[in-house]
């Protein structure tokens, strides 16, 4: 599974172009992760996306994907 830190993000939409299915940007252009098709994703594919993230926003985590994935953690 994937996590992403909004926090790190700088907005560059690497992972949008990688899976747009999976990782779309907010109003701010921070990462917002889609968990349902985060879970059924190939891995290879997941964690081409946290290797080419720029701010190294996104990271993989083990087991279920933390409900605050998606959510800007500095709220």
């Amino acid at each position: 599974m994937i996590r992403a830190d909004r926090s790190r993000c700088c907005g560059a939409g690497m992972c949008v172009l990688i899976a747009e299915e999976i990782f779309g940007q907010d109003e701010s252009g921070l990462v917002v992760i889609d968990d349902g098709a985060a879970r059924t994703a190939d891995p290879a594919l997941l964690r081409h996306a946290v290797s080419c993230c720029p701010g190294r926003a996104l990271s993989e985590v083990d087991g279920a994907v933390p409900a605050k994935s998606s959510v800007d953690e500095r709220e």
